[in-house]
């Protein structure tokens, strides 16, 4: 058997950055997040994934250390797959390796985004960029539920709650999007895309 199957309860670290990558995951039921801290402590997440998701992989191929933290945001269970048994598995199995090249692929645009936003944006574009993209999962839905907290997905968009929270209730103010606890309705589609690329600012 290649894959080992784990829980976590909510709350408990998975890995932590500078750790031997000695494995990846795929979870199997909850969410975990991936993220760095500060040296003043200040976190920072990366990414949140769900169920049927890979993380940890990078350095698995690479033979390096986990270059950030994993903690599980609820009681979670997912597959270790060692690091040896993974690339006996691709030597074996090519169609997997370019499964997961595929994966990273998407993650490395991602990152980009992300790094684009946090670096060009201001806090509101940010947040138009997010919602719109939330928008896209859904299949152009306008009809959001936020699954995270308001203090991790300020985290996400490189924020504080406060911030966050002052300025949906201003693009609710203004049109473009309604609010009711964690359901966010897009109202002006065309107005939170001019937000996400412009300066952003509201």
């Amino acid at each position: 058997m290649i894959a080992v199957e784990k829980a976590f309860s909510k709350g408990q670290t998975i890995f932590s950055e500078g750790e031997e990558g000695t494995g990846f995951y795929v979870m199997i039921k909850g969410r975990v997040k991936i993220y760095k801290l500060s040296p003043e402590g200040k976190e920072q997440i990366l990414h949140i994934f769900g169920m049927g998701e890979p993380f940890g992989e990078v350095p698995v191929f690479a033979g390096e250390n986990f270059p950030a933290n994993a903690e599980a945001l609820e009681n979670s269970r997912a597959l270790f797959f060692p690091r040896l048994a993974l690339l006996r598995l691709i030597k074996q199995n090519p169609s997997f390796a370019l499964n997961l090249l595929a994966i990273l692929s998407r993650r490395l645009r991602s990152f980009a985004a992300q790094i684009e936003d946090l670096s060009l944006k201001e806090v509101p574009g940010r947040i138009a960029a997010h919602l719109l993209y939330l928008s896209e999962l859904k299949k152009g839905s306008s009809d959001l539920k936020l699954t995270i907290t308001k203090g991790q997905l300020a985290s996400l968009l490189g924020t504080i709650p406060e911030t966050l929270s002052r300025i949906l209730g201003r693009m609710s103010g203004e049109g473009l999007i309604s609010l009711s606890g964690p359901h966010i309705k897009i109202l002006d589609r065309d107005g939170l895309k001019t937000l996400a690329d412009s300066s952003g600012r509201l």
